[in-house]
């Protein structure tokens, strides 16, 4: 298995958040990246501030619901660097909403992104690691998925989802693959009430505000799972603002 120092990691939800700070910590340590995100100007910006800085990083233009937008992630990490060492799935939304006001699009969008891009980008990787032997998947999640709070059951339903798949693919993967799912509490990044409610916009903000720990908390927590030695797996690391009950 490469070193730290030289592994090839792709992230999916990069152009911001916690994907963007892991991004940020990955490169500094020397990791080589493919940075997936659907907005090409937030993608761009943090690809070029990480080359800046003398790290190395490529981005995809990658909407986690099309299958072929993670073989594209995939492949482009074979043909840049010839191998594929992490993919850490972080892509999400937070729409969310009370159920009376049936916001079924929302709905839907938090099912596409949480749990079928999560399966798109296993589709994907599970082969390249097969091939390899060695892989390692990081999947992000959400507290929400312990506990349960209105008017989060649909978000906090497809974020269970996460750990579901997560231990029935660590279970089948073998001795050469790793699989680690990240449980962030509050965290203050810029979807925080994005595509919300009004109501539960507000509420969720105004916490966010006072209590949410920084997206680089998050970022360090996946940089602790991947750099345990070869034949160590995290299982799960919950990380949460300690104001958070």
């Amino acid at each position: 298995m490469p070193t730290d120092q030289d592994k090839v990691i792709a992230i999916t939800g990069a152009s911001s958040g916690i994907g963007e700070a892991t991004a940020r910590l990955l490169a500094g340590r020397g990791a080589r990246l493919v940075l997936g995100a659907r907005r090409e100007d937030r993608l761009n910006a943090v690809v070029d501030g990480i080359t800046a800085r003398g790290g190395t990083a490529v981005g995809v233009l990658v909407d986690v619901t099309r299958r072929a937008d993670l073989r594209r992630l995939t492949d482009t990490a074979l043909e840049r660097y010839g191998r594929l060492d992490v993919l850490v799935s972080n892509a999400g939304t937070m729409a969310v909403s009370p159920f009376d006001e049936l916001r079924q699009d929302d709905w839907d969008a938090m099912v596409a992104t949480h749990v079928t891009g999560l399966l798109n980008g296993i589709g994907a990787a599970l082969p390249v690691f097969r091939r390899q032997g060695t892989g390692h998947f990081v999947n992000v999640s959400s507290t929400a998925a312990r506990v349960v709070k209105s008017p989060q059951a649909v978000y906090a339903a497809t974020k269970a989802a996460v750990h579901v798949i997560s231990e029935g693919l660590r279970q089948e993967s073998g001795p050469g693959l790793r699989v680690t799912v990240v449980s962030p509490g509050f965290t203050h990044t810029e979807g925080v009430g994005k595509g919300a409610s009004p109501e539960a916009a507000v509420a969720m903000i105004r916490m966010r505000d006072e209590i949410a720990m920084p997206p680089s908390a998050v970022a360090s927590a996946i940089g602790y799972a991947i750099d345990q030695p070869a034949g160590v797996d995290v299982g799960e690391i919950v990380v949460r603002p300690t104001a958070q009950a």
